[in-house]
């Protein structure tokens, strides 16, 4: 059996501060669409489900984002995940400068959750918080090998 990661979903409070957060950082803009309808509510499992979406893709390729905004039923607010959350968490990037990705997410009002750590001589990373409370990994390769 082939299996393929198409993109990782996640609900966001606001779909265009979410969006312009995300291809500030570099990701692209593939499609935006509404979702409602009977497909909708058997594909999610959700009654009535109808949302806002957007697909950002990664510039090589390889990696995509659906982000969703819930026009219904209502999102549920709830508390940010923890680093020790059980259950997904994050979502990690690869970025070719750590400092300039961080300046670019402060002008978001997203900062690291403690500071910026080097791990080995391999990555210099930090998780911050996103849109809507996303927790985010940024990775900087330190050599290219």
């Amino acid at each position: 059996m082939a299996i393929k990661l198409e993109n990782v979903g996640i609900a966001v409070r606001d779909l265009e501060a979410a969006i312009a957060f995300f291809t500030d950082l570099g990701l692209i803009l593939v499609g935006r669409d509404t979702v409602s309808g009977e497909w909708a509510d058997t594909a999610v499992g959700l009654d009535g489900n109808h949302a806002r979406i957007a697909l950002l893709q990664t510039p090589d390729g390889r990696g995509q984002l659906e982000l969703f905004e819930y026009i219904h039923p209502d999102a549920i607010e709830s508390d940010p995940t923890r680093p020790n959350d059980i259950g997904m968490h994050r979502v990690a990037f690869s970025v070719d400068d750590i400092d300039k990705a961080l300046e670019t997410a402060a002008r978001h009002g997203c900062h690291p959750l403690r500071g910026v750590a080097t791990y080995g001589d391999a990555y210099k990373l930090t998780y911050l918080r996103g849109p809507s409370g996303i927790l985010l990994m940024l990775a900087e390769k330190l050599h290219n090998d």
